[in-house]
């Protein structure tokens, strides 16, 4: 599995700008800095859904890409087709391991929200890794928004699944916690 063509389309300005339009200011000028990107982003506020990801998996297994799929809030999936008319193969007789290239395009919102379900140990370990991998990639141009990507036990605080699977419950959880707010007390109350 590949990850390829990680863009990013819209701007922190345009963010910004959104975000002052919402409190009854004019344009900013420059670029935001990082405490404030992350400070909006941790509060999910509208204007971050200016940031527009998109990506693609070439050789992702059928079965998961159907996990991500299941997402629909602020993405769009374009997955290859198995149409038998399409590919000339007997779509019956195509194993749900065999590959697709899926393509999003996600707010920021939605990669935030998708990283809650897919970080988390619950979900499979080739779902988590094919996540991880486009967090990895997107890491070297949003970092802020790959920072405020967690699982949902992190997020919340608490572990909220009905069979937890006990990282909660360990030392690495807490330092991931404490990561996770990282500049939160210092942000203006």
């Amino acid at each position: 599995m590949e990850i390829e063509n990680v863009t990013v389309r819209g701007t922190w300005r345009e963010v910004a700008d959104a975000a002052r339009t919402t409190v009854g200011l004019e344009k900013g000028k420059g670029e935001p800095p990082s405490a404030w990107k992350r400070q909006m982003l941790l509060a999910e506020h509208s204007p971050i859904r200016q940031l527009m990801i998109k990506w693609k998996w070439r050789g992702l297994k059928y079965w998961v890409s159907v996990h991500f799929v299941r997402h629909k809030i602020g993405i769009e999936h374009f997955v290859r087709t198995q149409r038998s008319d399409r590919t000339g193969r007997d779509r019956d007789q195509v194993a749900q391991a065999a590959t697709v290239d899926h393509e999003c395009l996600a707010d920021a919102q939605a990669i935030i929200s998708i990283s809650r379900k897919r970080l988390c140990r619950q979900a499979s370990p080739e779902t988590q890794a094919a996540w991880r991998a486009m967090l990895d990639v997107l890491s070297t141009q949003e970092p802020e928004l790959v920072s405020v990507c967690v699982p949902e036990c992190v997020y919340r605080g608490f572990c909220p699944e009905m069979k937890c699977c006990n990282y909660a419950r360990t030392p690495e959880y807490h330092e991931a916690v404490k990561r996770y707010h990282t500049g939160v007390s210092s942000l203006k109350a």
